[in-house]
């Protein structure tokens, strides 16, 4: 791979205009098929084959009425006194234009369903009244009928037997008889009118707590029912609906859309991620002392964040792209894009300074530090591309999207960096640098290893102080954002906000059940079948009210809207949504089975199936540290360490995710208003990119600590000089990858905001706690046995020159017939080793002639 990509270079110096064209013409390419091709991107996060997707199939299937999403809109006036008859027609109207739009089954204002409410609730007191007024009629027609039989009975005994069995006195007591059935049959109809409008009485007890009018009258909920569930509405149909309400012009009422409707695809490239370019960029500048060599980086990052995000999101008419993918691919791209191109920079850099050629130092640059870059980015795009075992779609997707990314990284690093590099020539270099060519000599290099005292301090308050950060996220919860995380001058907060404070938390989230009855039952039977599964499902804690819906066609299921206690996040309604799918009800026919849909459940159950992959993934990506590691650097302890070391910088990420985002420490800093579950997806992408990241930081100093143990410096003294050669590059880059991440915790996406700062801290942690503290003084105390290999495992291992040291070896000069000055590495910093001659005993050196490669 060196040799390949050291032609690479070479081919981009010498052709650099034809290399810089042809990167154009694919940006130009991607470009045009995203203009063609480009299809929606969705706002929702959806899984397949969940317990609530499941009984949204069986309601499209049995009961279309009932079946699709909604979406709320609230209404507020501005003063806080109850809407006027003007502003209610407004209200009406304002709804009526949004039944026409595509998707939209019907609308429902809130006047005209609370009317029907209490016209329900006052039929039923007025039922009453009837009853006891129908009551009071037949006990009346009863006593007068006695009062019939007796004075039939008395003229009998007057009359005689004969008398009695007369003609008329028969007819006069089947006119009794007649009499007596009709009473019968009227009280038998006046019981059943009772028995019904109790039913009703006892529906509408359970559904009190359920209004679409605030008492005071000040506030209104408008109801948008969808042809599909709100996961599958087109994005244009929702937007179209939240651009209406924001342009609506209704006197003296505020128009608010909730967070089903509202939530949107999140803006690319806002405010915050332009200030973390720009933080990027200043440490470049301060780093090279030149805005040409900080422009590279930073032009090579763009046009690979511009060629894969139009890449990948041409395919998003075939495939269902959510709102974060894309954004997740330009965090990506831009952070890995700008070092991997630095890297390269930086060793052409150091080389130039030594004295080599333009065209030779570019190849020789590619061919080493080049080749750290293509095993660093696989790394990173293995860890990515895993995601697919989890077997979840969106989240494969994301990792696919982002593996695409950090690949366009590596082959514009590779390709178009040099080409520039070429295209700079000298220029490249400051002035003062320039005239100082070829007389860079060598500098200091540690001799002398830290104090194991020093080592065991490190080592064990690092442990406990990362273990400290991490205990938050043992009480870490899953879920996905609502309208309370979004920002407080947003529609959707303000919409939550006004659903909480006049109708209740649970109004935000009420829960869709589905009772599936053991076989059909008869129309007259509906309702009281509703009265009895209604008070079941109001037994159970955290549930305030119960409306029913309706049955389906045949009669075999019937649902119901309920209202929780809690909003759709909190611990209850989770707890609430699991006790009402395990629980049965029981009727005269058999067991009534429970399903639950709508959205806090559909959020309930993503949350809980990225949780159950979530220790699949996390072995997956262990397994695959520890395999790379033990070939990368031939040692069994090295990558046990190192794996450790992510885990635990994996772990403090999550604890400070927890601490900021769930419990809300340091709110006012990072704009959390709302504490709130974390983001159901974000640990499991964490743990892939901090990975391959990790591994990069475990590259760029562990192997320098093994090349001069190889080359016959003591374990310890190694130690120290790997990490003195290795920890410019990795601090260069740790700053530029905090700095892009951080720049997307101000995002206005809710969903954005705890990736960019997982990512951030997580980089934080693993970069300068982990790698530059924890595993040298680790590394350390091991001394000589972390280099421990069993011989036979040694001759089978394939030799991986992550480093092309090879290349270098074989490449000692440029081709100016300029020679060995460049012994050198630290190139992020300008460092050097040297050759470390005095320090290596000739028997002890197992690669005769092996000169110390560059780090960068």
């Amino acid at each position: 791979m060196a040799g390949l990509l050291y032609r690479l270079g070479r081919f981009s110096a010498r052709r650099h205009w034809l290399v810089i064209i042809a990167w154009v013409v694919i940006l130009g390419i991607a470009g045009l098929t995203y203009s063609l091709f480009a299809g929606t991107i969705s706002s929702s996060i959806t899984i397949p084959n969940t317990k609530t997707s499941q009984v949204q199939d069986e309601l499209a299937d049995k009961f279309p009425s009932a079946n699709g999403g909604n979406g709320t809109l609230v209404f507020e006036t501005t003063d806080g006194k109850a809407f006027t008859a003007a502003q209610k027609a407004d209200v009406k109207d304002f709804l009526d234009g949004i039944a026409d739009l595509d998707g939209v089954k019907e609308v429902r204002d809130g006047f005209t369903t609370q009317d029907q409410l209490d016209e329900q609730r006052q039929k039923i007191v007025d039922g009453r009244q009837q009853i006891q007024d129908g009551q009071a009629q037949i006990d009346q027609q009863k006593a007068q009928l006695d009062q019939q039989k007796a004075q039939a009975e008395a003229q009998a005994q007057a009359a005689g037997a004969a008398a009695a069995n007369s003609a008329a006195a028969q007819a006069g007591q089947q006119q009794l008889v007649q009499a007596q059935e009709q009473l019968e049959q009227a009280q038998q109809k006046l019981d059943d009118q009772q028995r019904q409008l109790e039913q009703g009485s006892d529906l509408l007890d359970l559904s009190k707590d359920i209004r679409f009018v605030s008492s005071n009258g000040a506030a209104s909920i408008g109801t948008v029912q969808f042809t599909k569930s709100t996961f599958e509405v087109p994005q244009e149909t929702k937007q179209e609906i939240s651009d209406r309400a924001e342009s609506a012009k209704i006197d003296g009422v505020e128009v608010y859309v909730s967070n089903d409707i509202a939530q949107g695809v999140p803006s690319i490239l806002g405010p915050g991620e332009i200030v973390g370019v720009i933080i990027a960029a200043l440490v470049l500048f301060l780093m090279l002392r030149t805005v040409i060599g900080a422009a590279i980086p930073l032009l090579s990052a763009v046009l690979g964040v511009g060629v894969a995000s139009l890449a990948a999101l041409s395919f998003s008419s075939l495939v269902e792209f959510i709102s974060v993918t894309p954004v997740l691919g330009v965090m990506l791209g831009l952070a890995v894009g700008i070092d991997y191109s630095l890297f390269i920079l930086n060793r052409h850099r150091t080389q130039l300074k030594a004295g080599m050629g333009v065209h030779e130092s570019i190849g020789l640059a590619n061919g080493t530090s080049g080749n750290a870059v293509v095993f660093a980015g696989t790394t990173v795009i293995v860890a990515l591309l895993a995601l697919n075992i989890t077997g979840i779609p969106f989240l494969g997707l994301m990792g696919t999207v982002g593996a695409v990314a950090v690949l366009f990284a590596i082959l514009i690093a590779t390709s178009f960096t040099p080409a520039l590099l070429s295209l700079l020539g000298m220029r490249i270099l400051r002035k003062k640098e320039r005239q100082q060519i070829g007389r860079t000599g060598s500098v200091q290099v540690p001799n002398k290893p830290m104090s194991t005292w020093r080592a065991v301090v490190t080592l064990v308050a690092g442990v406990a102080v990362l273990g400290t950060i991490a205990l938050p996220a043992t009480q870490m919860r899953l879920g996905l954002p609502t309208g309370a995380s979004e920002a407080t001058d947003s529609s959707q907060y303000k919409a939550y906000k006004a659903l909480e404070d006049e109708f209740g938390a649970g109004q935000n989230g009420p829960l869709l059940v589905v009772a599936d009855l053991p076989k059909a039952i008869a129309k007259d039977d509906v309702t009281a079948t509703e009265v009895t599964i209604g008070q079941a499902l109001a037994k159970n804690d955290d549930v305030e009210a119960v409306l029913p819906i309706g049955a389906s066609s045949d009669r075999d299921i019937i649902a119901f809207q309920v209202k929780p206690a809690g909003g759709p996040d909190s611990v209850s309604t989770e707890t609430l949504v699991k006790d009402l799918r395990e629980q049965t009800v029981k009727t005269d026919d058999g067991t009534v089975t429970l399903g639950v849909a709508g959205n806090a459940s559909a959020n309930i159950d993503v949350s809980e199936k990225l949780a159950n992959v979530l220790p699949l993934y996390l072995v997956v990506v262990v397994g695959l540290s520890l395999i790379i590691l033990i070939v990368v650097f031939r040692s069994f302890l090295v990558p046990i360490t190192a794996t450790a070391g992510f885990i635990l910088s994996v772990l403090a990420s999550f604890g400070g995710l927890t601490a900021i985002y769930q419990f809300g420490w340091l709110g006012s800093v990072f704009g959390v208003h709302d504490p709130a579950p974390i983001l159901s997806f974000l640990p499991i992408i964490e743990i892939g990119i901090l990975f391959g990241l990790a591994m990069d930081y475990q590259l760029f100093l562990v192997s320098g600590m093994r090349e001069a143990y190889a080359h016959g410096a003591s374990a310890k003294v190694a130690v120290q000089r790997g990490l003195h050669a290795g920890r410019a590059v990795v601090t260069a880059a740790a700053i530029i990858m905090i700095s892009v991440f951080a720049g997307f915790i101000f995002s206005e996406s809710s969903t954005i905001k705890p990736i960019g700062f997982g990512l951030a801290f997580g980089v934080l942690v693993d970069a300068f706690v982990v790698r530059m503290l924890l595993i040298p003084a680790v590394m350390h105390l091991l001394g000589k046995s972390a280099w421990w290999i069993p011989k036979w495992l040694d001759r089978i291992l394939p030799d991986v020159d992550v480093e092309g040291a090879k290349l270098e070896r074989s490449h000692p000069g440029d081709d100016r017939g300029h020679r060995g000055a460049h012994a050198v590495a630290g190139a992020a910093a300008g460092e050097h080793r040297g050759s470390h001659a005095a320090d290596v005993e000739p028997d002890a050196n197992p690669h005769e002639g092996y000169t110390p490669t560059h780090r960068a």
